[in-house]
């Protein structure tokens, strides 16, 4: 709803996508909603984005995603 800030795309098809970036003077359109990682794999005939569970004990409050990366080992 309030638009994704980057996308990481796997070379199995799957994207990662960070969204609810809060900065000054950048409007907010859900200013108290922490930031959000979604899942979408672009195999599927109608991809649609999955908000991702974010583990317990993690500060969602503070969570302000600006930018995301994946590592492969």
């Amino acid at each position: 709803e309030a638009g994704s800030e980057d996308i990481d795309i796997l070379p199995n098809g799957l994207a990662f996508i960070s969204s609810g970036l809060k900065y000054p003077g950048l409007k907010s359109f859900a200013p108290d909603k922490p930031g959000e990682i979604f899942l979408l794999d672009l195999n599927e005939d109608n991809p649609r984005a999955v908000e991702l569970r974010i583990s317990r004990g993690f500060d969602l409050a503070s969570f302000n995603p600006h930018g995301i990366s994946t590592y492969i080992d």
